[in-house]
């Protein structure tokens, strides 16, 4: 079953997330999950939301999902995400 990724957070440290970010594709091809969207900013259509950003990504099963998340290579750039940014993710069975 197709796992949903969707991450909304707040930055605040740029240039530690700006780190993160330019890391990121090259780690999160390494284990086959796709990037649905990202945007800043988005506009809110119903209730209130105060994030900066939210990024929906997409793995083929959980154990995919697991993979990339529990890596190394992700662990070790997701420090600067973590310490950039405050928010949530959540996890979502399609």
């Amino acid at each position: 079953m197709t796992i949903y990724v969707l991450a909304q957070f707040k930055i605040h440290d740029r240039a530690r997330y700006e780190r993160y970010m330019a890391a990121f594709p090259d780690v999160f091809a390494r284990f086959g999950g796709t990037l649905l969207a990202a945007e800043e900013k988005p506009p809110v259509e119903e209730g209130r939301w105060e994030g900066d950003k939210a990024v929906l990504l997409a793995f083929s099963d959980r154990a995919a999902y697991e993979r990339w998340h529990d890596s190394e290579a992700y662990r070790d750039i997701s420090k600067d995400r973590e310490a950039a940014t405050e928010g949530s993710v959540i996890v979502l069975g399609g």
